[in-house]
């Protein structure tokens, strides 16, 4: 069989194929740039089956710059490139996630260990950076058989956290320059302190997603990053790696228990590898080495 093709008709099926993997229903840049990734064959999304009843979502993160730190907050600010693309938890981990996982580690390490327990839905907290490298290590090994060669679930670096919580945005938060409590489950009434019950983690989700659709990037946990803590370098910075040393780690994004100014998407903290919080949690990467 011979095809033969006009050269408007030529034209006219390019343009056909590229409305196809270009268009979708919200229309933005970074749902644009993760359909032409789908037609190369990078799914935008990743789900990691943990046992038969939990598992675990993951979301594409598009390489891409953006504007890292704040004013005031984070500094010095700097451009950061990402020349290639990660996955990342649509949630923070979850009791339930964390228990499949950890149930009958040797590490001494309780599968349970959060302040609120026996709440599946919960973000884990009580867990140190130490514990989540055991937790890593566990779910490598859990998943090897389906893990791509240079592939691995690890903990976000810093720049790439920050990357994925503005989501394209350069405001304060990534839903604006001002928080209210309809927004994330932070302290805003400052009644933390008097014993409030209803003040402590909630179910994953319960809030809006960002515009690349994580939830809770800022709120509910703070989450712990790869990354030594130090100053920032200045100049435009490409595909950052993390510290080789330093005595404390960076966590980010604010607590269930944090003032408002401690969500903002650029706002830092730190402490030892081995501190544990009921505000304190984290959501893993998945990404070649």
């Amino acid at each position: 069989m011979k095809l033969f093709y006009s050269v408007s008709g030529l034209l006219v099926f390019s343009i056909l194929v590229y409305w196809i993997f270009t268009s979708d229903d919200v229309g933005s840049e970074q749902n644009t740039s993760s359909s032409i990734h789908l037609a190369k064959g990078q799914a935008s999304t990743h789900t990691v089956d943990l046992n038969t009843s939990v598992d675990l979502e993951m979301i594409w993160v598009e390489p891409g710059t953006f504007t890292m730190g704040q004013d005031g907050v984070g500094t010095p600010v700097r451009k950061v490139t990402h020349k290639t693309g990660f996955y990342l938890g649509k949630y923070e981990v979850t009791q339930a996630q964390y228990e499949a996982v950890m149930k009958g580690n040797r590490d001494g390490l309780s599968a349970t260990p959060s302040h609120w327990p026996n709440n599946p839905n919960r973000p884990v907290e009580g867990v140190s950076w130490d514990d989540i490298q055991v937790f890593l290590t566990r779910l490598n090994n859990q998943q090897s058989d389906s893990i791509p060669g240079g592939w691995a679930y690890v903990l976000p670096t810093e720049a790439e956290w920050e990357y994925a919580c503005r989501a394209g945005t350069t405001t304060a938060y990534s839903w604006g320059e001002t928080i209210s409590s309809d927004k994330a489950n932070y302290n805003w009434d400052g009644k933390w302190n008097a014993g409030a019950d209803f003040q402590q983690t909630r179910d994953v989700g319960l809030y809006s997603a960002n515009q690349w659709g994580f939830f809770d990037m800022s709120g509910n946990v703070w989450e712990w990053t790869s990354d030594w803590y130090e100053t920032y370098s200045t100049g435009t910075q490409t595909d950052i790696k993390s510290p080789t040393a330093g005595s404390s780690r960076v966590y980010r994004g604010g607590s269930w228990g944090s003032a408002g100014a401690l969500l903002i998407s650029a706002y830092r903290n730190n402490t030892s590898p081995n501190g544990r919080s009921n505000g304190l949690g984290f959501r893993i990467g998945f990404k070649q080495q």
